[in-house]
């Protein structure tokens, strides 16, 4: 072999070599980049490449694990039906492949350790014009291994009384600031609020916001996929109501679980 061609292989085997040894250094320090987590649970075959994960925080809660992972199963198997039913009505909207589904279930709270805000975000593909997405929570309470709502802290939830409308109003208000950041039409807004009325099962997926007091909540979240108070392009969008908004109506319980203010990080990382 000519000496000149041995020397430059040689050194093109020596660079490839430092950059295996770069990389695998950087999937040292930064494991997330080295791969992605396993999903607690998956469906994946010619229909769907379906996924659930849970966030490590709830994994070290067993009972909410297992509650999470149990309705994240019977999504996934309603899922690959949905998916199988649509292969044998509509076969060619599965020429490029199967259905893509993900569901995620994060912490976002824990109040006075004992009430647990999770948000479930969703993400669907069904080869349409674009992807879907939807969110959803759940407020689990530690004392007693079960999901609750937010109603034992508050004096009343009656459709159209005093809380809900009261709620309802600081929401639209907390959603047109919101808007007019996003730089959306008053117009457009109007109609797009027309469906939020003052039901505690119609207001939107409602979490206990963190808080600048240790153990409290700084208020109430609302969260809203696409669609539901904006046009898709807008995204998902995050309402948030403080609590002494909602004082006039808080129970003992209530009123101890509600304090301080909202962390400034918190309305970055919920947009």
């Amino acid at each position: 072999m000519d000496i000149e061609v041995a020397y430059h292989r040689a050194n093109a085997r020596a660079g490839l070599l430092a950059i295996v040894s770069a990389v695998a250094n950087i999937a040292l320090a930064f494991p997330s980049l080295a791969a992605d987590p396993k999903p607690d649970a998956v469906v994946k075959n010619r229909n769907i490449d379906a996924r659930v994960f849970l966030d490590e925080k709830i994994k070290a809660d067993a009972p909410l694990a297992a509650d999470c992972l149990a309705e994240g199963r019977k999504w996934l198997d309603k899922s690959a039906a949905d998916a199988a039913a649509s292969r044998k009505q509509d076969p060619q909207f599965f020429k490029d492949g199967g259905w893509d589904f993900e569901r995620r279930y994060s912490i976002r709270s824990v109040v006075a350790g004992r009430y647990v805000s999770v948000l479930r975000d969703d993400y669907m593909d069904t080869h349409g014009a674009h992807p879907n997405s939807d969110v959803n929570a759940i407020l689990w309470d530690k004392s007693e291994n079960k999901r609750i709502s937010i109603r034992p802290f508050f004096t009343e939830t009656a459709d159209n009384g005093a809380t809900m409308k009261a709620m309802v109003k600081a929401v639209i208000a907390s959603l047109k600031i919101e808007k007019k950041k996003r730089e959306s039409s008053e117009t457009a807004t109007a109609e797009w609020f027309k469906d939020l009325t003052p039901s505690l099962l119609k207001i939107g997926a409602v979490t206990l916001a963190p808080s600048t007091e240790a153990g409290k909540s700084s208020g109430l979240t609302f969260h809203y996929p696409p669609y539901a108070v904006g046009p898709y392009a807008e995204g998902q969008y995050v309402a948030f109501v403080p609590w002494e908004t909602l004082k006039p109506f808080l129970t003992p319980e209530g009123a101890r679980i509600f304090g301080g203010a909202r962390p400034k990080g918190d309305a970055d990382e919920q947009p």
